[in-house]
Formats: structure tokens, sequence, C-alpha cells
């Protein structure tokens, strides 16, 4: 929002919410079944027709954009400025479609209403021609002098203050502008399309070629990385003020009194409004290497869509907790599509970047998915990309890596690793421990047996609280991972599920084991993946998770099912590892350790890490 909002800010249909397409259905619908049920083809307006399907181009294009800019800047090649995005930005960036339903409505009402609006041959040499020359005459200049009024205070404070509030600008930055704005924007743009149609030399072509340059430029202009190659501008001079590059318009955002040109810089060099630094800020930017991380979270996909919960993915979804989304079943061929993909790359990518207390930090991606860990034939497999990413981090010459796996493997095989490799379960330990209400005497212990469990269930028992398991199996194998009598006379078998308040539970939680629990019943999640909530009447724990301090940089994705600014313990354990300067690997600990629990939980709290008020009721 502006400073001080005008008129015409908010868009008109902005009170849909997410049904905001339906304004659009009468037109479809119309366009559609116009062209299929008329017998002459003649008779069929391919222009109209093809309305719909350019505004559905428009919205693949931007997200391509949105999913490189991401990838790029957070690997760090040629990154152009390093602050980060933050949840406030996401949030006022999140109806950047708004500007392609708005010109959808009008290209549908200019193609009924216009003379020569319809029925639009698909090429006209003479028009897209026209086009191109109106545009780099006449929309350039004018769009110059429209974008300095909007930084005179009057109208900056009431409108284009919006867009500025974005300084690290993103692709869908470009389109972030209040409705009275977006309308001037059309009206200048469309002074070459309606040109042609009223000298009747439109096409489907000039019109379609024309937005999506527009999209183009728009996008490139507005990533935080530098693209355009040195070699382009050597080849030919002048192109240096016929088209501008990210780090010169992202001197803009910057400066906010230089570098006002559209796609053009020719008219900031006429007028002297070009920035001094702009030649070498583009040097810089094409000069910057790939980021060294001194941190590396090594993650994986759980479920085939958690796909477009990535930072890469949408970004409206990837800054609210992952769910269920009822329209992810009409986008199952795109899942299915983005499956394959990661299959056929079969390697590590990096999906996001922070910053803190001199530390870089980055999370990388294994190609796999959930389902694939539970598969013992995927295991060599899933080992060896581990393998490569430790080697790649040891190449890169880490401070500290931290792998969401036990470790213990790599460590046999690579003993002179200079990497440090960390599980986080001592974190995930604590966590859980702390999570317990005080005066509790007894706990349930259920679900999937990890490492996690072994050692939260001997910190108990040492603790003089009993630990009741509600299977004989594993009762005996908990008995066996005690090594004393006291802590072994804690531990009891229990098939009475509704004498226990507080459950700490793992992988494999039925619905039949949750509806035995009684009213009121605390579910305190010792796995990375939490239970399914089907209980009204008791409360429900986030994983294992701590809140990030407000000085960690480029927060703006939830973790998984994590609320805003939380971070898993095994996350959290490497950057703690790391700033502590500790010098040891963590993982394959011994659970009788308990001091290591107390030990990372201790230093969480000293650099600015909370714990995470995570009691809800369902």
């Amino acid at each position: 929002m502006a400073t001080t909002p005008g008129i015409l800010t908010d868009w008109p249909w902005k009170h849909l919410g997410s049904f905001k397409y339906v304004i659009l259905a009468p037109w479809v619908i119309n366009g559609t079944h116009s062209f299929l049920t008329k017998d002459d083809p003649q008779d069929r307006d391919l222009s109209y027709f093809l309305i719909f399907p350019l505004m559905l181009w428009r919205m693949i294009h931007n997200q391509i954009w949105i999913s490189l800019s991401r990838y790029r800047t957070a690997k760090g090649n040629n990154r152009i400025l390093d602050k980060g995005l933050e949840f406030d930005q996401v949030d006022r960036e999140r109806n950047w479609d708004d500007q392609i339903l708005f010109n959808a409505i009008i290209f549908y009402l200019g193609s009924q209403l216009l003379p020569g609006g319809s029925n639009l041959p698909m090429w006209k040499t003479d028009g897209v021609i026209l086009t191109i020359l109106l545009h780099a005459s006449v929309v350039e200049f004018l769009y110059y002098w429209l974008h300095r009024a909007l930084h005179h205070h009057f109208l900056y404070s009431r409108y284009h203050s919006h867009h500025h509030s974005s300084i690290v600008t993103e692709p869908i930055t470009s389109v972030i502008h209040p409705f009275a704005e977006h309308i001037a924007y059309f009206t200048l743009f469309a002074i070459p399309l309606y040109t042609t149609v009223f000298t009747r030399t439109a096409s489907i072509s000039s019109f379609a070629g024309y937005i999506t340059y527009i999209d183009l430029m728009n996008n490139m202009g507005h990533c935080n990385f530098e693209l355009i190659p040195k070699w382009l501008f050597s080849i030919f001079p002048p192109l240096k003020y016929l088209m501008y590059t990210p780090s010169f318009h992202s001197l803009h955002h910057t400066k906010f009194r230089t570098n006002y040109s559209l796609f053009m810089p020719l008219y900031d060099y006429i007028y002297g409004t070009t920035d001094k630094s702009s030649d070498s800020l583009y040097e810089s930017s094409l000069k910057r290497r790939e980021e060294s991380p001194d941190v590396v979270h090594l993650t994986h996909l759980t479920t085939p869509e958690s796909i477009y919960h990535l930072r890469l993915g949408f970004a409206d979804l990837s800054s609210k907790p992952y769910g269920p989304k009822w329209y992810f079943k009409l986008m199952r061929p795109v899942t299915l599509w983005s499956m394959m993909l990661t299959w056929i790359y079969g390697r590590t990518f990096v999906v996001e970047r922070h910053r803190f207390d001199k530390l870089s930090l980055q999370t990388w991606a294994l190609p796999k998915y959930k389902i694939q860990y539970l598969l013992q034939w995927q295991n060599e497999s899933i080992n060896s990309l581990i393998e490569e990413a430790i080697h790649e981090a040891e190449e890169k010459d880490l401070q500290s890596d931290e792998l969401n796996a036990n470790g213990g493997l790599y460590i046999h095989r690579n003993p002179q690793l200079k990497v440090k490799i960390v599980n986080g379960s001592s974190l995930a330990v604590a966590i859980v421990l702390n999570n317990i209400p005080k005066g509790t005497t007894q706990v349930l212990l259920i679900g999937k047996l990890t490492k996690v469990a072994y050692a939260i269930a001997y910190a108990l028992c040492h603790k003089g609280i009993q630990v009741a398991s509600s299977s004989e199996d594993e009762f005996v194998k908990l008995k066996k991972s005690q090594n004393d009598e006291d802590s072994k006379s804690n531990l009891v078998i229990s098939k009475y599920y509704s004498r226990h308040q507080i459950w700490l539970v793992g992988d494999g939680l039925t619905e039949e084991e949750q509806s035995k629990a009684s009213k009121g019943t605390i579910f305190v999640p010792f796995s990375q993946f939490p239970p399914k909530k089907l209980r009204r009447d008791c409360f429900y724990h986030h994983t294992p998770a701590m809140l990030t301090p407000k000085t960690l940089e480029n927060i703006h994705a939830c973790e998984n099912w994590l609320p805003r600014r939380a971070m898993s313990a095994w996350r959290v354990a490497g950057i703690v590892h790391a700033l502590a300067g500790w010098d040891e690997h963590e993982c394959g600990f011994n659970i009788t350790n308990v001091c290591n629990f107390e030990k990372v939980w201790e230093a969480s709290l000293r650099h600015g890490f909370q714990p995470l008020s995570s009691q809800t009721k369902n």
C-alpha cells in the first residue's frame, strides 16, 4: 500500500479473493462456444478465442521468470543486491496476476466494440513494423515522463511508493502497482495496439508478440541477477541505449531518482538522469561468482505436490505452511511432469539462501520424494546423491555442512572430511523435552522408533518420568537401549491409551490410535512429519522447531508445515553448530550422551533462536 493511498488504489475485484477469475467466465465461455460451434471457418473469430490462452501463457511466462530468478539469486552468481526478501514483500506482490485479468477484460471488450478489433489475421508485416516503431518512439518517450511525474511527491506518496516498497526486486515486482497506475500504463501500451486496429494492420502475432515483449522486458529488468552478456554490447554498441539491463533498473529501486526509462535507457542519457554507477554495477554483477556457503541444509521433497511449495515454485504458496489444496488435483499433469523432470535431472539443486551473523546459508534439495526413502532399492541412489553433495560442499571449503541424514556412513567412508556433518537429532530431542509440560509424570511413546525416540526415552527415564509403549516389540527395543536398571524401571507397556495425556508421536500414528486418545490429549511429534490432525478436542504441537532471530535475512518461505519464521530443529542445529565453532561431527550420536541435548539447546537460545509456542487445538 502507498504511504497515503489515493483514489482507485484497490482493484475492483479485491473482495472476490481467489474467486476473482470468475469475472472472465462469461467471455471465455462465449468465445469458446462461438469458435467451436460455428460451421463456417470464416465465421470463427480466432483472435477472440485466443485471448484466454494468451492470458494463460502470460501467467506461465511470469512463473518461469519467478522460478529462474529465485534459483539464480539463491546460487549467487551474477547477483546484484545481497539483501533478501521478506514475507511482507511476498504478501504485497501476491496479486501480480490482477493486471493480466485487467488486460484480458480490456481485450475482450475491444474485440467486441472496436471496429477492426475482431477476426484479426495471424500475421501482417506492416502492423508488426508499426508496433515496433510506435513503441520505440512514442511509448518509450511518454513513459519516461510519466515515470518522472510519478516520482513527484504528490503522486509518489499516493501511488508509486507502493511499487518502490520493494528494494530487492523480483520479476513480478514489475507489475505491482495500484489500480490507477495500471490504467495509465495500459493506456500507454495500448497506443501501438489500437493504432494498428484503427489502421487495419493489426494481427494476432503483433498483439501476442508485443504483450510477450513487454512481459519479457519487465520480468528481466526486475530480476536481482545480471544476465545480459557483455559481448552483446561489444558487437552492437548502440544497444546500450536501446535495451536496459537488470542492474540498470536495480539502481532505480535503490537510488529512486535515476534510471527512469522503460526498456530503452536512451532518454535517461538524453535528459541526464542516468546513474553514474550503472556501468560499474553491471560489470561487477557479471563478474560475481557462485556463492560459497558456510552452512548447507540438505533436504528432500516430501509429497509430489511439495514441488509447488518450494521457494522456487509458487511464491504465494511457499509463503504459507504446506497443506493440501483442492486445485492440486487439477494440476496433476504438471505434477507428473515435474516428478519426471526431477528424476531426469538427478542431482541436488539450490533452493534457498540466507544470511545470519556473518554466515552464508544455503538449502539444497535432493530430487527424491519421501516415499523413495521407504524403498530399500532406492537406498544406494539416495546415499550416492548425499555423498556427492558432501563432496561438493568439501570442494567449496565450507565451515559447516548440516545434512538431513544420520551421516555416520559418510564419515566412515570419508574419514578425512573437513566439512562437519550435523544431523540435528540432539536439538530435536531437546525441543521435544522442553515441549513436555512441567509436572508431567508419564508419557506415551508411540509411532516408528528412531534414534530421536530412543534418546527422548532415555532422558525422560533418567528424570524419573514414566515412558509407556503400546507395542510389546517396541517396549523390548526401548528396554535394550537403556543401560541401567533405574532407567529400565521407568519403561512400561500400556494398552490403555486414554490414561495418558501426553503422547510423543512419530511416523505411522494411525487414525484408530488417535481415536483412543482421551479429550485434551497433547500430541508432541518427534518426527519431521506431523501427525494428521483428526481430533478437534485435542492439542497438537508442531514438529521440533524454533523461531528464527529477526536478524536472519531472506526468510520469506515457510519450511514445510511450520509457521512463518520457524525453522526445523534439524536445520537450526547446523547453523548453531557453525556459529558456536564446534569442530566435531554430530551424527550417529550415542543416546546416553544426554548432555549434548542441553548443550545445543542452550547454544540455540544464546544465538537468538526461540522456543516455538506450538500447542494448538485442531
